[in-house]
């Protein structure tokens, strides 16, 4: 597991993850959403209210080179 601190979120890859395409699992307090990277969209979503979500998106359209060269590096792409 991999973990990518933004702005108060967990940027999560899970070594399990491996035969997915490229996505991130963003994580704070009880809520978590999956996030696609290719292009950037939700798969899921369990506890953001929608402003929030909207927040986590933004991050991760601001930081999608980095998250994605993350990705490949810890999944050795």
């Amino acid at each position: 597991m991999s973990t990518i601190y933004i702005d108060g979120y967990k940027f999560r890859f899970y070594s399990s993850d491996v035969h997915e395409p490229p996505h991130v699992h963003v994580i704070r307090n009880e809520n978590e959403t999956k996030i696609w990277l290719m292009p950037v969209s939700v798969e899921y979503n369990r506890g953001y209210n929608r402003p929030t979500l909207n927040r986590v998106l933004k991050l991760t359209q601001q930081n999608h080179e980095m998250l994605l060269e993350a990705w490949n590096d810890h999944f050795n792409q």
